[in-house]
């Protein structure tokens, strides 16, 4: 049976060499697989809300239809997260959230899948959290820091509640990179163990006649976790959206509801 992670392995499609870098040293400069698999999905993404948007009509057609709902779904979420300042972020999240659906299922379809590296969603999570600090800072200054600060808090814990919130808003990109990341990339490592059985069983290799029967039971778990992941690659681009509202929600509308 293949190795089931060798499907995660970074392979160089085009070499640019090497080049030095003052803190890093020697590295490799090359368009990956990984590259190849992030620039489809762009492309993708581009083309999809070329078709919706161009020549849209009254009566939508079958693709306007779905990418009205897409479009209505995330805006729903920015505005019942955010309220009505959250309008002027919604291109940052719509983008985050097509962006990652994309990269999620092309990767059930090619062997490459973007978001299955540490350092895709580490990127995502990092872009997240840089946003929360600019609008946090640019619309409050210093009063950023009353994030840390509940009110209501008995004086003798507020210490205490500081440093868990400090802390927690410290780790929001760690779970944001990780949530993606780990959820890909089990999944699709469930999928190739399970496939790796169906080979086993249909080659022979099985004794006591229970090949067969082992290759069967493999080929359907396989497809009930294929049709599993086509559910998880579209709920966790949707909780990476949901997630991306609520911590900008705690900055745009800092000590107060809307």
């Amino acid at each position: 049976m293949a190795d089931p992670l060798h499907q995660f392995q970074i392979v160089p499609l085009v070499d640019f060499g090497t080049v030095n870098l003052p803190v890093v040293g020697e590295q490799q400069l090359a368009f990956t697989n990984s590259h190849l698999a992030m620039t489809i999905a762009f492309g993708l993404v581009v083309l999809f809300l070329q078709l919706v948007t161009s020549g849209a009509k009254v009566v939508p057609g079958r693709l306007q239809a779905a990418g009205e709902t897409m479009f209505g779904m995330i805006d729903g979420i920015v505005d019942s997260i955010i309220g009505h300042d959250g309008r002027k972020l919604f291109p940052f999240v719509f983008t985050v959230f097509t962006f990652i659906l994309a990269m999620n299922f092309i990767g059930l379809f090619l062997t490459f899948t973007a978001t299955s590296q540490i350092a895709v969603t580490a990127t995502f999570g990092v872009l997240t959290i840089l946003l929360v600090l600019a609008i946090g800072f640019a619309k409050h200054g210093l009063g950023f820091f009353k994030l840390f600060v509940p009110s209501g808090v008995p004086w003798p814990v507020l210490p205490f509640v500081i440093i868990i919130e400090f802390v927690s808003f410290l780790l929001r990109p760690v779970t944001l990179t990780l949530r993606l990341f780990g959820n890909m990339m089990g999944g699709h490592v469930a999928l190739k163990v399970f496939a790796g059985f169906v080979v086993i069983g249909v080659g022979g290799s099985v004794g006591l006649g229970l090949g067969i029967p082992i290759a069967l039971m493999s080929m359907g778990m396989t497809v009930g976790l294929t049709a599993l992941e086509f559910l998880v690659a579209f709920l966790q681009a949707f909780v990476f959206a949901v997630l991306t509202c609520i911590y900008l929600n705690d900055v745009v509308n800092l000590g107060h509801g809307h």
